[in-house]
């Protein structure tokens, strides 16, 4: 199917880009979601006729999501957890706990912007973790596991 990408979409293309995408994809995520419309020739003019509107709307997100990350960057995220004498955890820091300790901090941030490379935090310790703010915005935190005994 071939669709009009109404903002950038990673691994796909940037706004005002006409891509061929598979039908499922596009029905059920792009479209649903207003990422992306059909490519028919009245939907190419009524979106020539938005595009500076559009393009105006996802630099204002772009510079919005680079001051969040110039705040953003460098902050150490301080959680507790239970932990035996070794130092594991009884079970692990998710993406969930550190989105909800960085809303607590001030900062408007979701689970699924969170990246852990490595997957969830298993020790104590000091860990780095992204924050996706935006397709071009990744910052770069640090996750403090302190452990209380049991």
């Amino acid at each position: 199917m071939q669709i009009i990408l109404l903002d950038k979409v990673v691994n796909l293309g940037n706004l005002g880009e006409v891509v061929r995408v598979k039908d499922g994809y596009a029905r059920n995520f792009l479209i649903p979601s207003g990422r992306a419309r059909r490519a028919t020739a009245s939907a190419k003019q009524e979106f020539e006729a938005k595009r500076a509107e559009l393009e105006k709307a996802a630099a204002a997100k772009l510079a919005e999501s680079q001051t969040v990350g110039e705040k953003l960057a460098g902050i150490t995220c301080k959680l507790t957890q239970k932990a035996g004498v070794d130092g594991r955890l009884f079970g692990s820091v998710t993406n969930a706990d550190i989105a909800e300790e960085l809303t607590k901090t001030g900062f408007k941030v979701t689970k699924a912007q969170i990246r852990m490379p490595n997957g969830p935090i298993k020790v104590v310790g000091d860990s780095k973790v992204s924050v996706a703010l935006h397709t071009d915005v990744l910052v770069e935190i640090t996750v403090s596991v302190y452990g209380e005994t049991a």
